[in-house]
């Protein structure tokens, strides 16, 4: 649902505004907050942080519209304003641009063209998002893009408006590569690079389709993350593919006698989700943290080549939905208890 943040000081407009946009408010497609003037737009603005678009008059008491569109600009750059107004002159509608306006509709407000302005602004304003939201989790754009196009797209403001930290209910996964570190002591690097990015192109596959997100690379491992709706029992899909994968690979052609095999450890739960790493070095990390992300850890480093394990609370989840069997207590680093931990079978 999309958060329109309307400002004027006609408080008739409201009225209209309810009326004209009433199929798109039932529809929960809209959602309209409405402010007198400047001052309480950016007092609204502090509050309702999910925001999308603004649409503002210019002549209002305490602060008028063109101010605001200052004041919008240093809060935040990425938010998009449609000025509403009468004074619809050359003058007005230049200053308006200058200062960040996306667009510009005169008073008598035509609807039809005011319904058409607000989907194409918003648009434009979730396209923006997106392209911003792929830049955040691509984790090696963001290590070597200049620092002047960081600037161009926000700077500060871009880095705590995009990439806000949260708490989120979500899946964990790691899969490690059994054997692999062992190997890359005797075996030439060329040839070690190839195989585990053979292994790992295979394992990403199976994540991308279960809706998971490759969050990093860990040496031999991956840590995936899986949200949205069923993200447990879609991380426990992409590990049973996963497995069966690995598990038809061939004998290594350079390394007699190695097959791949994989041990993974699958944790669901609150996490924490934000920039993590070094702003000195410009290296900074989409992550996640929390204790869901490192028992997930601790699960596959007890996991066995081709075991996939869970705790209790997971298993409690997906017992109707896969296979499993319980494997016992295991001791967890920095914990005095000891966690139950289920292998998923199939």
């Amino acid at each position: 649902m999309a958060k329109i943040l309307v400002v004027d000081d006609e408080t008739d407009l409201e009225v209209l505004i309810k009326q004209k946009f009433r199929k798109q408010i039932r529809q929960n497609e809209y959602e309209f907050v409405f402010a007198i003037n400047g001052k309480d737009a950016l007092e609204k603005l502090l509050t309702e942080t999910d925001t999308d678009i603004v649409l503002s008059d210019i002549n209002m008491p305490e602060m008028d519209g063109l101010t605001l569109l200052s004041k919008i600009s240093e809060l935040n750059p990425l938010l998009k304003s449609v000025i509403v107004s009468a004074y619809g002159d050359m003058e007005n509608i230049r200053t308006a641009m200058n200062r960040g306006a996306f667009d510009f509709i005169t008073k008598p407000i035509n609807f039809e063209d005011l319904t058409i302005t607000v989907e194409k602004t918003l648009k434009h304003a979730q396209q923006l998002k997106e392209t911003l939201k792929a830049i955040k989790e691509n984790n090696i754009l963001k290590m070597y893009v200049d620092e002047n196009v960081l600037n161009f797209m926000g700077g500060q403001e871009y880095e705590s408006t995009i990439m806000a930290n949260e708490n989120l209910e979500a899946t964990v996964m790691f899969i490690d590569v059994c054997g692999f570190t062992a190997i890359s002591e005797t075996t030439p690097p060329d040839e070690v690079v190839k195989m585990l990015n053979t292994y790992f192109d295979v394992m990403v596959k199976e994540i991308i389709s279960q809706e998971g997100h490759v969050d990093k690379f860990i040496g031999d491992a991956i840590m995936a993350v899986f949200r949205g709706e069923y993200h447990l029992d879609r991380a426990i899909d992409a590990a049973l593919a996963v497995r069966q994968q690995i598990n038809a690979m061939p004998e290594s052609k350079d390394i007699a006698g190695y097959k791949p095999k994989v041990s993974i450890g699958i944790k669901s739960g609150e996490m924490i989700s934000g920039n993590i790493g070094s702003a000195s070095l410009r290296r900074l990390d989409y992550t996640v943290i929390g204790d869901t992300v490192n028992t997930a850890a601790r699960l596959q480093d007890a996991a066995q080549p081709n075991q996939i394990l869970i705790s209790q609370n997971c298993y409690e989840m997906v017992k109707e939905a896969f296979k499993c069997k319980k494997i016992g207590d295991i001791t967890m680093k920095n914990k005095a208890q000891t966690l139950t931990a289920y292998e998923v079978l199939e």
